[in-house]
């Protein structure tokens, strides 16, 4: 059976902007799905991010999308192999202009819980997660 991919679908106001940020990170943009209206960022063999104009990203829905700064509808988490790769990931997010969201109160917590993580928005306010937690049995 082949395995299983995810698509994060993410409208975005400005698409060159967006890919230069997502591109920053590390992750690379498959041409053969972009064009002026779409790209597909790949961060893995089974995880891509469509960063979808605006006004192409309301032809696949009737429903309003709210505005990712102002109303939360999703947060992305990406599982790390260690907490330098966490720390990575976000120092490059906020080298390419993304903005870090810190609570203290909920990294005490992951903490005691033996997990590490950080969050981060991309320009347009889409929230994102890298975390790694330490399984004991392995």
């Amino acid at each position: 059976m082949p395995s299983k991919m995810i698509f994060i679908n993410l409208p975005v106001a400005d698409l060159d902007r967006s890919k230069r940020f997502y591109e920053a990170l590390g992750w690379k943009v498959n041409q053969d799905f972009t064009d002026a209206n779409a790209a597909c960022i790949v961060i893995d063999d089974n995880i891509c991010v469509m960063l979808l104009t605006r006004s192409f990203f309301t032809t696949f829905t009737h429903r309003t999308p709210g505005d990712p700064r102002e109303f939360v509808s999703g947060i992305y988490a990406l599982a790390m192999s260690g907490p330098e790769e966490v720390d990575d990931l976000t120092e490059a997010a906020l080298r390419a202009g993304g903005t870090e969201e810190v609570d203290t109160d909920r990294r005490s917590q992951e903490a005691r819980m033996g997990m590490y993580g950080r969050t981060f928005l991309d320009p347009d306010g889409h929230q994102w997660e890298s975390f790694y937690m330490a399984y004991p049995d392995r």
